[in-house]
């Protein structure tokens, strides 16, 4: 690096604003001693400020303004599109003719909405989605769905993950027929165990939504350019006014092929966050670490801190992995529904299991145990114990073999 190192982030999400900001704050506190001065510049597509996506259901219910989840906006922040790397010249070419020079270039780029391959979502080969059929990604589709939905309108969320359920439940409070089509047999069923599930399951159900799950839609069916039913797989058609897509993501990774890094699912970056490029690095939604790709909110922060921290100068900064936890507050109805899961919230034979359930209150605590070791847990409903237990989950210390402080961890509140 030079002494006046230009440091320039392509995406301007969680990671990307929070790098930026950090750098901005190590460069007014000096950073490292020795370290070079730096110079950074955020490349935003978005016309909104930067903004926290986890809270973007919060906004389509009503519950926030979009200002509300605005991120602090950095000095250098430049609104427009990178159309490609330049490595041997260390520049970025925009789609408005500008070019930027960088010394150290970032990719924050994200990710984006996996668009089933449904008959009748394009039409005549084009790549518009028809008018009520709504991704679930960014602050524009927020909006899109929030101008949308009235009272009365019949919404099709298909996907039953972490964000169809949260879209379903949005879109419920706003006073919508929903239904929620999940292909797979129950909710979230990645993060969560089938009682969990469950509970989740009863709660959008008492909210009115309806649930189908080892459902698959196979075809968007349109009059006029806009949606009016959805067919399912055994024939069965549901009327539609809106559908939401809310099946998942994939890395945004085009930049990075087309420049010629190393590329598998996501962008492979190392313990410095540093791609096949020395002069390039890789953080949030679009770094594949050691064969994971997170996804999630948690890693992309802790990455976008430890990279701060090497770029100003702390060669000994590393990042080594994130042990993450979902957490999810359902609000609407008669009280919020909050829960938690952490590592593996399915047991392998020869594990402990403990479990304790109140089906009056609807609250339920699952830990997972091996070898004395708490590897993974499912709250819902009452989390005053969701910090003790991440806390011995993510410290991997045996337990006492008597089961009291695990059952106490269970009943106590540990802080959250």
């Amino acid at each position: 690096m030079t002494s006046n190192t230009r440091v320039v982030v392509i995406g301007a999400g969680l990671a990307g604003a929070r790098l930026a900001r950090r750098l901005e704050e190590l460069g007014a506190s000096g950073g490292t001693a020795g370290a070079p001065a730096l110079s950074v510049e955020l490349v935003g597509e978005e016309e909104h400020r930067p903004y926290n996506r986890v809270l973007l259901a919060e906004v389509l219910a009503g519950r926030y303004a979009p200002e509300v989840i605005a991120l602090p906006v950095p000095g250098g922040l430049t609104r427009g599109r990178v159309t490609g790397i330049d490595r041997a010249a260390r520049t970025l070419n925009c789609a408005d003719g500008s070019v930027i020079a960088y010394d150290t270039l970032v990719l924050a780029t994200g990710s984006n909405p996996v668009l089933p391959p449904l008959r009748g979502l394009f039409g005549h080969g084009g790549h518009e989605l028809p008018e009520g059929v709504h991704a679930f990604r960014t602050m524009d589709d927020c909006l899109g769905l929030s101008k949308a939905v009235r009272p009365g309108a019949r919404a099709v969320v298909i996907g039953g993950g972490l964000l169809g359920v949260s879209a379903a439940r949005a879109l419920a409070v706003r006073g919508a027929q929903v239904v929620l089509a999940q292909q797979a047999e129950r909710l979230m069923e990645r993060q969560l165990d089938p009682s969990a599930s469950r509970l989740v399951h009863r709660h959008l159900t008492d909210l009115g939504v309806e649930v189908h799950t080892e459902c698959r839609v196979r075809d968007v069916r349109c009059v006029g350019g806009a949606v009016r039913s959805v067919e399912m797989a055994d024939g069965y058609a549901l009327d539609a006014d809106l559908v939401v897509l809310a099946c998942g993501v994939h890395p945004r990774v085009g930049l990075a092929q087309d420049a010629g890094l190393a590329v598998h699912k996501g962008i492979l970056v190392d313990d410095e966050l540093r791609t096949s490029d020395p002069h390039i690095r890789a953080i949030g939604d679009c770094a594949q670490h050691k064969g994971t790709l997170y996804g999630l909110a948690t890693p992309a922060l802790e990455q976008a801190d430890i990279l701060a921290e090497l770029i100003a100068g702390d060669a000994n900064a590393r990042y080594t992995g994130t042990r993450s936890l979902t957490r999810l507050t359902l609000t609407g109805g008669d009280a919020p529904f909050d829960l938690a899961a952490f590592g593996e919230p399915e047991p392998r034979p020869g594990d402990d299991v403990v479990q304790l359930a109140d089906a009056t209150r609807g609250t339920y605590r699952r830990v997972v145990v091996r070898d004395d070791r708490v590897v993974g847990g499912v709250l819902v409903g009452e989390l005053g114990t969701v910090g003790a237990l991440a806390r011995a989950w993510e410290g991997a210390e045996p337990l006492p073999s008597d089961g009291a402080p695990l059952l106490h961890l269970l009943t106590n509140d540990g802080g959250s």
